[in-house]
């Protein structure tokens, strides 16, 4: 089925300037047809490996195809509950492999999804990656970061002013997919879906270069397609220390918002009937057979004790299975599963935005590296003017947009650099 009208989507990832190999992976899994969407919705999933040799980078990559795979296929449990069932049982797999060789010993990833659903978002989380919601100049975090910093500041033994919080690595994470057998994934949702809303999923390569007002205003400003290509390669252009990984999605039509009323909510802890048990239909086929054969042979009061014994093992079958059924919790009329947003940004003003912006495409230009650097910087250094020419104009939005291309044309020369000569690195500043 063709969603173009109700959804636009990109997924990109990049190698960074400073990393022999990739270990983020990405998975973008849309539903087949209307009927799909309404049972498992569409599917998105960003992964960050850690680990020695190849190690990170086969951890993700079993993460998003299990996930993707396992979500799908419980489809007798609920979204929220396949997610967290997949999560986990993809952890089990990942952990297993690492036990069985000794250089993927201890692999693990990070693994943010994103599902949405008629009734919904979903948001199935471990790690220190992250899922955003961009709506109405707002960029709400929906994601807790599973990081050193993060759970002391959550436990009160930090806030986020003190000095000791500069002095604690930020990328020390808690929580993983793989290092252990079991896991304990965060669940959010269903969060209310709009029209325009625009959704990020990205590893800490790109929010460890970019401050969420940064990421809001791109996201804010630019088609989807353009945004992710402009956060990639600024994040680049900011040293590019680690891989970069970007899906968004944007819902563009009111068929991908979440109704007031219409779709069935969804419950969590449901168990539908058990199957009767073999034995009972044994039991209740014997005693009655039985009593037919007594009935025959004019042992009426036999025959009717037996019969009475079927229908007893029938009536308690019934009863066992009656048992066995749990209505269990509707998220509805606001109830939901998770705490979040737990950080949220207004949108600042395009000129802060444009003037960062312009800042760095001056440090870039005059940067001791810069001189060294076997590139052309005609088409960055037009690009960059135009910029400058449109923000005094107060042309705000295609300002950004030609910052844009100046980022992409300095990173495309960089690359066609390091193409022609091995060991060129990234800008110093």
């Amino acid at each position: 089925m063709d969603w173009n009208k109700s959804l636009q989507h990109v997924a990109l990832s990049d190698i960074g300037m400073r990393r022999a190999n990739n270990q983020d992976s990405l998975s973008v899994v849309l539903a087949n047809d209307w009927e799909a969407w309404k049972k498992r919705g569409h599917f998105f999933m960003v992964a960050d490996g850690m680990g020695a040799h190849a190690a990170g980078e086969l951890a993700s990559k079993m993460a998003v195809e299990g996930v993707a795979h396992l979500y799908q296929k419980y489809d007798e449990l609920s979204p929220p509950e396949a997610l967290q069932k997949a999560l986990q049982e993809t952890n089990a797999k990942v952990h297993r492999r690492g036990q069985e060789n000794a250089d993927f010993r201890n692999m693990g990833t990070t693994a943010s999804a994103l599902v949405l659903l008629p009734q919904g978002a979903f948001v199935g989380h471990i790690g220190d990656s992250r899922v955003y919601r961009l709506r109405a100049g707002k960029l709400e975090q929906l994601t807790f970061d599973h990081s050193l910093i993060w759970e002391l500041r959550a436990a009160g033994q930090l806030s986020s002013e003190a000095e000791l919080s500069h002095s604690i690595p930020k990328n020390v994470i808690t929580r993983s997919l793989g290092p252990n057998p079991m896991v304990q994934a965060d669940i959010e949702g269903p969060l209310s879906v709009q029209i325009d809303d625009t959704f990020l999923i990205c590893s800490d390569g790109l929010t460890g270069r970019l401050e969420d007002e940064d990421l809001a205003a791109i996201l804010n400003a630019l088609p989807t397609a353009e945004a992710g290509q402009m956060l990639i390669d600024l994040a680049n252009l900011r040293g590019g220390q680690d891989n970069i990984t970007v899906v968004i999605a944007k819902v563009t039509d009111l068929e991908m918002s979440t109704p007031d009323v219409g779709s069935d909510p969804i419950k969590i802890g449901s168990k539908a009937d058990k199957p009767m048990h073999p034995a009972v239909w044994v039991a209740a086929a014997v005693c009655l057979l039985g009593a037919l054969v007594l009935q025959l042979t004019h042992n009426s009061w036999s025959a009717l004790i037996v019969g009475l014994g079927g229908i007893v093992a029938l009536l308690l079958g019934l009863i066992s299975r009656e048992r066995g059924r749990t209505p269990g919790v509707s998220l509805e009329h606001g109830r939901r599963l998770g705490k979040g947003p737990y950080a949220e940004v207004i949108c600042p003003p395009f000129e802060k935005t444009l003037q960062r912006l312009a800042n760095l495409a001056r440090d870039l230009r005059n940067s001791p590296a810069a001189a060294n650097m076997k590139i052309s910087w005609a088409a960055f250094d037009q690009h960059c003017k135009e910029a400058a020419e449109e923000t005094e104009a107060r042309r705000y939005v295609p300002a950004l947009h030609t910052f844009g291309l100046a980022a992409r044309a300095l990173m495309q020369a960089i690359r066609d650099s390091q193409n022609e000569a091995a060991g060129a690195s990234s800008i110093e500043l």
